[in-house]
């Protein structure tokens, strides 16, 4: 048995035989050309025919993978219209009087290399879409066809030095168990589009690529990044058990798409995911969520050396927003302090972080920091549906604060003619007991709650849920949680606003039918816990268990 490892671009299990994908190289010759006119006609002919094709491409990854993601092939066609690009082809064949088919391969080496030289892991990530527009013209150009001939008749693993996000969509997704890349990145469009197709992908793989691997029987654990080539039979039973429960798991997924999530007596609930990055979305669709109820701003800040411009933050929530095609999207504003820490943003030493500088503190105190984040924000909110949501709220006084500075932004943007969500709904987070005690007064202002019950339990215990020697303490089913929670939740709908839970008690199917019973009108958890809480939900009636509850009600 043979190990090799990479970097997991999207987790599953596969087990199949192995076939070796190997691009056919075009040798690209340099050729003295006499007619420079007739050889830009050829490049200009070649260029038309490529855009033709990558439209035909499109339509094609509509109708399987999605507009939102469909979209890079619409890009591509953008790419080869760019004027730096066309110049370039156009300057090679004139100055050093050679074919159209040189210049197009000279231009893709010079700007394949600059984006991977780049810094950004989004920009390098180019570099492979520069080189795929290049070989449809050479292709193109030399007469060949750059149509992706099918792999394999039957299932099996594609193992390839990289793949280009058109050779992935032409790939019939019935035949391919999973996708194991010499190179490649996670955050490349193939890397994607290998999510949104529910296919497992490693990247960055210790492996060579050679043809005798052609057959061989492997087993694939995306989530671990891991591939095993001919495994011993005790692990090949192991991974087989592991496919089983994905294969069970994808059975309720099948039953439950598409349905509401609605109790036996009629009861609605909305189910949500929680996301850390854009890298997470694939797993919140494959899941059938609903929308996403949390996403953590943050990791946008943890994962840099300085700030993230905001580019940086509207290209990534813009995204969110596309690739959610018009499902509901809450970013929670910069969430940090305490546990999570970024060494640039200098904070001093707390002796309590947990009650420090965090949060929504400190963008109070930071306001640039703050009209950054809420500018990419509010102008994200045009490409889908996105609602803000700002943590660690705990006076009346702060709501006014973030008014005043979101007036500020608007009337910036308004001023730039910068177009942006006017009507963008704004909530908060209920994760202290003071935003408890006034969450009457609260919910007047804002559009939306969102129980932190993490924290909540936290600070109401007073308990240190970082600390592992208070577990035995920590309770988060505590008789003050729920009367908390409950109390929230009344304020909230007697003010007409709707509110849900975020926090890892959302997950926890034994709260199910308290939150439903309290009226909790919307349930966000990871992405791997949505069926079962959906599959609960769908099997309860409110109206039976009321009186089981009725100590809180």
């Amino acid at each position: 048995m043979k190990t090799a490892v990479g970097k997991s671009a999207f987790g599953g299990i596969a087990i199949g035989k192995i076939s070796v994908y190997q691009k056919g190289e075009h040798q690209v010759k340099r050729i003295r050309i006499q007619d420079a006119d007739a050889e830009m006609d050829r490049f200009y002919h070649a260029q038309a025919e490529a855009k033709k094709q990558l439209q035909d491409l499109y339509e094609k990854a509509v109708n399987e993978v999605g507009e939102a993601n469909a979209a890079i092939f619409e890009i591509h066609q953008m790419m080869l219209e760019d004027t730096d690009y066309v110049e370039s082809v156009e300057s090679i064949i004139r100055k050093q009087e050679v074919n159209a088919e040189y210049a197009v391969a000279e231009t893709c080496d010079n700007f394949a290399k600059m984006f991977a030289s780049m810094d950004d892991e989004y920009m390098q990530a180019r570099s492979a879409d520069v080189k795929d527009i290049s070989e449809r013209v050479i292709s193109i150009l030399l007469g060949k066809d750059s149509t992706m001939a099918g792999v394999s008749d039957e299932p099996v693993i594609i193992l390839a030095d990289d793949l280009a996000p058109s050779e992935t969509v032409q790939l019939d997704k019935e035949k391919v168990l999973a996708f194991i890349l010499v190179n490649g990145s996670v955050n490349s469009h193939t890397a994607i589009l290998a999510k949104t197709m529910n296919i497992p992908a490693i990247v960055c793989t210790n492996i060579t690529l050679d043809k005798e691997l052609n057959g061989k029987l492997a087993a694939v654990d995306g989530f671990e990044g891991k591939i095993f080539i001919e495994p011993e039979s005790e692990l090949l039973a192991v991974m087989e058990s592991k496919l089983k429960d994905l294969q069970e798991k994808q059975k309720l997924l099948e039953e439950l798409k598409g349905k509401e999530n609605i109790t036996l007596d009629g009861q609605k609930v909305l189910v949500y995911a929680n996301i850390g990055n854009v890298g997470d979305i694939g797993s919140v669709l494959k899941n059938d969520a609903g929308g996403i109820g949390l996403f953590r701003s943050e990791f946008l800040y943890l994962e840099k050396d300085t700030y993230p411009t905001e580019e940086e933050q509207f290209a990534v929530y813009k995204m969110a927003a596309e690739m959610m095609a018009g499902k509901r999207v809450i970013i929670r504003t910069l969430d940090i302090g305490a546990d999570k820490q970024a060494a640039y943003f200098n904070m001093d030493q707390e002796e309590n972080p947990a009650l420090g500088y965090r949060a929504i503190r400190i963008c109070l105190t930071q306001k640039d920091i703050f009209k950054t984040q809420l500018r990419a924000i509010f102008r994200a909110g045009v490409y889908g549906k996105i609602a803000v949501m700002y943590p660690m709220i705990i006076s009346l006084n702060e709501i006014k604060q973030i008014k005043e500075i979101v007036a500020e932004v608007k009337e910036e943007l308004t001023s730039q003619n910068i177009p942006f969500d006017k009507e963008m709904e704004q909530g908060i987070m209920i994760e202290t007991p003071a935003a408890v005690m006034i969450s009457d007064c609260l919910a007047k202002e804002v559009d939306f709650f969102s129980v932190g019950t993490n924290d909540l339990t936290q600070y109401t215990e007073a308990i240190d849920r970082q600390n592992p020697k208070l577990d035995d303490f920590y309770d988060p089913h505590h008789p003050a949680i729920l009367r908390m929670i409950k109390m929230t939740a009344d304020n909230a709908h007697k003010a007409g606003i709707w509110i849900g839970i975020c926090g890892e008690l959302g997950a926890d199917l034994e709260m199910t039918e308290f939150f439903l019973s309290i009226g909790i009108d919307e349930l966000s958890v990871s992405p791997s816990r949505i069926l079962p809480l959906r599959k609960r939900i769908r099997e309860t009636n409110v109206g039976e268990i009321v009186d089981k509850l009725g100590w809180c009600m």
